[in-house]
C-alpha cells in the first residue's frame, strides 16, 4: 500500500495562524498545475510499482482547482500509477468554495472524501483567524456535501483560541457532533513564529493563548467524542463507523508515499525527500524537467525515533515484537526499560506486548515520545 499527496499552494486569504507554504496570488495556478503534472510523470517510478490506495489533495486550498485542473492531475496519476479501484481520494476544502456546482464537479471527478476546514462555527473566531468563510457557510457546506452524495466527510476544528470559553467550545462541539459526520480532526491552536497571529499577540492586539484552557478543551473533547460514539484513534483525530483517514493513517504506519508540488514531502522507507517551498523556482525547475528537492537518507536511529513518534500517537501504539524484529533485541530491551518507567508514571498503558498512551499521557504525547528516543 502507498499513497500520493498533491500540494496546491494557493489560498484566497492568509489565515492569521498559518505557516504552511501558500500564496494568495493565483496568476500562476495553471503553470503550477502543469508543473505538478510534470513532476508526477518524472517520479512515476518512485513507489516502485506499489498499488496506490490513497490520494490526498492538500494545501493551501485545493478546492480552488477547477474541473479541468483537478481532472488533469487525477488522470495523470491514474495513467502512471497502479491505483486501487477503491482508493480513498481526499480533497481539502474551505466552506466558501463548496457551492452545489463545485460539489457535483468534485464528485464526478472522482473525489470521494472531503476534508472541510471549518475551524469554528463562531463568527468571532473565524474573524480572529481571518478565515474566508462565515458561520452560515460552515453549516451549509456539510449539508450540501451530503446532498451531493458525499458520505465520507471530515471537518477540522481548532480549540485553545484566545478567550474561547469552555461554554463556547462546548457549543462548537455540539454543532459538530450534530452534523452527522463520521470524522473530526481537532487541533490546539499554536502560535507559529512570523505569523500574523504571533505579531498580533506581541502587539497586544489579542490575548496570548492559555495552555490551561487548551488542556481543558482537550479534556472536554475526549469526553464528548466518546459520548458521541467516536474513537480517539490518533491524538488529533476521532472517527466512528470505521471512517479513519486512510491516507493519514498510512503516514503513522510508515507506509510509502509520494508528495508532489512545492514543499511536498516523500518517503520510501529508506529516505525522505522534500521539494522547494518556492512557487516560481518549482515551476521553472519542472519546465526544465528537474525536480527541485533535497533528500535525506534515514539512519537506523532516524527510523527508530520516527517509529516512536508516529505510532505512540495512535491507538495501535508501540509493538515490542515489531521493534525487536526491525531494530534488534538490544534496542528493544532498552526501549522496554524506558517504556516501563512511563507505565509507572501513568503516561503509558501496557497491553501484552503493545504500549499505548494513557488518558493522562495524551496531554503530553510529544514529551513522552522524546523520552523514548535514542
Amino acid at each position: 500500500m502507498s499513497g500520493i499527496y498533491i500540494h496546491i499552494p494557493f489560498c484566497k486569504k492568509a489565515c492569521h495562524y498559518c505557516d504552511f507554504h501558500f500564496s494568495t496570488t493565483h496568476g500562476m495556478m495553471n503553470d503550477m498545475v502543469n508543473a505538478i503534472q510534470q513532476e508526477i510523470l518524472l517520479r512515476k517510478e518512485y513507489l516502485a510499482g506499489e498499488k496506490v490506495e490513497t490520494i490526498y489533495f492538500g494545501g493551501g486550498t485545493p478546492s480552488l482547482l477547477n474541473k479541468d485542473q483537478l481532472e488533469l492531475l487525477l488522470n495523470t496519476i491514474r495513467e502512471n500509477f497502479i491505483v486501487d479501484e477503491n482508493a480513498e481520494v481526499t480533497l481539502e476544502s474551505n466552506p466558501d468554495d463548496l457551492t452545489k456546482e463545485t460539489l457535483q464537479m468534485l464528485k464526478s471527478a472522482g473525489v470521494n472524501r472531503l476534508s472541510i476546514g471549518i475551524q469554528s462555527f463562531r463568527e468571532e473566531d473565524l474573524q480572529l483567524m481571518n478565515r474566508a468563510h462565515n458561520a452560515t457557510q460552515a453549516l451549509q457546506c456539510v449539508s450540501d456535501a451530503k446532498q451531493a452524495g458525499f458520505d465520507n466527510i471530515t471537518i477540522d476544528l481548532i480549540y485553545g483560541l484566545p478567550d474561547l470559553s469552555a461554554d463556547a467550545w462546548t457549543k462548537n462541539m455540539d454543532i459538530a457532533f450534530g452534523l452527522g459526520v463520521d470524522h473530526l480532526s481537532c487541533y490546539s491552536l499554536t502560535v507559529e513564529p512570523k505569523t500574523a497571529l504571533a505579531a498580533m499577540i506581541k502587539q497586544h492586539k489579542v490575548n496570548d493563548i492559555d495552555e490551561g484552557a487548551a488542556s481543558l478543551h482537550f479534556e472536554m473533547l475526549m469526553k464528548a467524542a466518546a459520548e458521541n460514539g467516536f474513537e480517539h484513534y490518533e491524538i488529533s483525530n476521532f472517527a466512528r463507523n470505521g471512517k479513519y483517514s486512510r491516507h493519514n493513517t498510512s503516514y503513522w504506519q510508515r507506509k510509502k508515499y509520494l508528495g508532489v508540488g512545492p514543499s511536498a514531502h516523500s518517503y520510501n522507507g529508506d529516505s525522505r525527500q522534500w521539494n522547494v517551498s518556492n512557487n516560481p523556482i518549482y515551476i521553472r525547475s519542472l519546465t526544465e524537467n528537474k525536480i527541485p528537492s533535497e533528500m535525506e537518507e534515514l539512519s537506523v536511529k532516524d527510523k527508530f525515533n520516527e517509529y516512536i513518534l508516529t505510532t505512540l500517537r495512535t491507538k495501535w501504539g508501540i509493538d515490542q515484537g515489531f521493534v525487536s524484529s526491525e531494530f534488534g533485541e538490544q534496542m528493544s530491551l532498552e526501549l522496554i526499560e524506558k517504556l516501563n518507567i512511563q507505565v509507572k508514571e501513568n503516561m503509558i498503558l501496557k497491553n501484552g506486548n503493545v504500549f499505548t498512551l494513557s488518558e493522562n499521557g495524551k496531554y503530553f504525547a510529544d514529551r513522552v515520545s522524546s523520552l523514548l528516543f535514542l
